[in-house]
């Protein structure tokens, strides 16, 4: 009878109720969802976001802030994936997401920081002033192919904001378009940045420099045209680089 017993236990425990799907379960639940829109989907093979975020150590009970959110693209993979035990914060240029994607089915519990910028338009730039997100302790920024829209005054404003609103240990992933070290900034390129340039900033404003990944790395992008150009688009090499708040 106690044998019986303890098999019937063992059954109840491998029941599907009791099932926690692991977080690389979620993001393949939540890049294969049927709700993307099909211009997304097909992006997937260049952006590789189940790798991407894997590579910025993502969890599901983290605690994130993506920054210009644009269209949500990131949003639709992030929002599901933290639904259950985490959190998500979207927060400045977040207009496309409220109108378009913000309280429908699945992505109610996403919240928009509201932020006062004092942004201004420098040319093809924009300053923002000091910023304060609103909340602090969070385990993870993002931000995917945004820094070069801020003037060096804006991206200093807005690191020192990362900085605040992490908890100390929790990570500043980035990624934008790569320009060539040390080239001049023209019509061409300002969409691009330089790698080097954005770690030294970020590590002023106080990060560990924790990684960087080949993952978007194109050889055959050179790196000087536009990058909505035909033949660059699509096919940008874009630098992913990791950094971290100190824990002390």
């Amino acid at each position: 009878m106690k044998i019986v017993s303890a098999v019937l236990m063992c059954a109840f425990t491998l029941q599907p109720a009791a099932y926690a799907a692991t977080l690389a379960e979620k993001l393949d639940a939540a890049i294969a969802d049927e709700s993307r829109p099909a211009a997304d989907r097909e992006r997937d093979e260049n952006r590789k976001p189940k790798e991407t975020l894997t590579f910025f150590r993502l969890q599901d009970d983290f605690k994130v802030i993506e920054l210009v959110p644009g269209g949500g693209w990131y949003t639709r993979i992030l929002a599901p994936v933290l639904k259950e035990k985490g959190q998500l914060y979207v927060a400045l240029g977040t207009k496309g997401v409220e109108a378009n994607l913000l309280g429908t089915p699945g992505f109610e519990a996403v919240k928009v920081l509201p932020v006062v910028t004092n942004a201004k338009s420098e040319g093809r730039r924009t300053t923002v002033g000091p910023l304060d997100f609103g909340v602090s302790g969070v385990d993870m920024v993002l931000t995917f192919r945004n820094l070069h829209n801020f003037t060096d005054e804006g991206r200093a404003n807005l690191n020192a904001a990362v900085f605040a609103a992490l908890k100390p240990g929790g990570y500043y992933g980035v990624v934008d378009h790569t320009r060539r070290h040390m080239a001049e900034d023209t019509y061409e390129t300002w969409r691009r940045m330089d790698p080097v340039q954005m770690i030294k900033e970020i590590e002023t404003a106080g990060f560990e420099f924790v990684d960087y990944s080949t993952l978007h790395y194109r050889p055959d992008d050179e790196l000087r045209y536009e990058v909505g150009r035909k033949t660059v688009t699509g096919n940008t090499d874009r630098f992913t680089l990791l950094f971290r708040k100190p824990s002390k």
